[in-house]
């Protein structure tokens, strides 16, 4: 990979500059993406772009500016977008500084501004390499997210039509599912959940494989399409709507249980508004979703007694176990480690963590009683 420092003229960097909005944002003779598919919208306030036009007028330096060479020859900014937009929306006019739009000012004080050089760091590699420098400046304070870090990389008409679907203001994603998806729409959160769940992808690696496969692709519908099924889908099976769905992987749960007649909306109500209200025993509400289709209580993260509660259970039982009453081990006094508290009656045949419902078992009893 190489990265090549160069100084660029505020004169060359305005040349061209034309915002279109949403659909692109460009200078440097037009070869410079200002706003590529996986930048933010445009954050400074006036204060904020103030300080860099008073920066650049009394010829201090900016921090540092990142950019990347595309195949064609063209550049994308990485780091360093709100400066630009900054000078850029003031040499065109659209704000003004100590009340005085550029125009206003004099011959002078427009050539100050126009010969100030911009200190840019240029990258030209292969899609690993560019991964492996965006990660490094975003430490370095860019503060990019994963998805932002994969998207230019992986820039083209593919990332740029799944920002249309996924990122953009009232986009398609948003529209139809904003309730059952956590993260920042315009961060980018929504587009990596899709591609998490139409991949399967579990890790950066296996969604920077997806993006890999499709950067050629014309559009990215194949992916909303997916996403609006799997949102079908657990608007069918789940019509009453509550907060805790918002954290659920919806995802793995369609890939799992979609091609299932076994599920019936009326019945899995019945069980998660049951679920819901048990509240001293059910320490995770998201799990309940989980649980109605495999009754594994791992999901529900049960409430068990407390080291308090084992305590006087085990003072209450003198150690002994009753579980081993009739055994060799009858009379054994255990030590407080080599026993756990144990549900009586089990949740679920209604059995609560109290003490009138708790005793004390040996590792083994406890165990055997677990596995039955």
């Amino acid at each position: 990979m190489v990265i090549t420092p160069v100084e660029i003229s505020i004169k060359d960097l305005v040349n061209g500059f034309e915002d279109n909005a949403e659909n692109g944002v460009r200078a440097y003779g037009k070869k410079l993406d200002i706003r590529p598919p996986y930048q933010r919208e445009f954050v400074y306030n006036d204060k904020q772009r103030s300080k860099v036009i008073e920066t650049v007028s009394k010829g201090y330096p900016l921090n540092t500016m990142y950019w990347a060479k595309r195949k064609d020859g063209t550049f994308e900014i990485i780091d360093g977008q709100q400066r630009t937009l900054s000078i850029c929306q003031f040499v065109n006019n659209d704000f003004s500084f100590n009340f005085k739009t550029y125009k206003s000012l004099q011959e002078s004080e427009k050539s100050r501004i126009l010969d100030y050089k911009l200190s840019v760091y240029i990258c030209d590699g292969d899609d690993k390499e560019k991964l492996d420098w965006f990660e490094t400046i975003n430490i370095a304070g860019a503060e990019l997210t994963k998805q932002e870090l994969r998207n230019a990389v992986y820039s083209g008409v593919w990332v740029t039509d799944a920002k249309r679907y996924f990122s953009k203001t009232n986009c398609a994603a948003y529209n139809i599912g904003s309730k059952y998806l956590s993260g920042e729409m315009n961060r980018q959160a929504y587009l990596e959940t899709a591609i998490k769940w139409i991949s399967g992808a579990k890790n950066d690696g296996e969604i920077r494989e997806y993006m890999a496969n499709h950067v050629d692709d014309e559009n990215a519908k194949p992916l909303f399409d997916y996403f609006s099924n799997v949102i079908d889908w657990v608007k069918k099976l789940f019509p009453k709507y509550r907060k805790q769905m918002k954290s659920v992987d919806w995802g793995t749960l369609y890939k799992l249980y979609a091609n299932s007649s076994n599920f019936n909306p009326v019945e899995l109500e019945n069980e998660i508004a049951r679920l819901m209200q048990d509240t001293d025993e059910v320490q995770n509400q998201v799990g309940i979703y989980w649980y109605v289709f495999d009754h594994d209580r791992k999901h529900l993260n049960l409430r068990g007694f407390s080291d308090q509660q084992k305590t006087i259970m085990y003072e209450r039982q003198k150690g002994l176990c009753p579980m081993c009453k009739g055994t060799e081990n009858e009379n054994k006094k255990w030590d407080f480690s080599e026993m756990d508290g144990d549900h009586i009656i089990p949740w679920s045949k209604g059995g609560k963590t109290v003490l009138e419902n708790g005793q004390m078992l040996c590792r083994k009893h406890n165990h055997e009683k677990s596995d039955n």
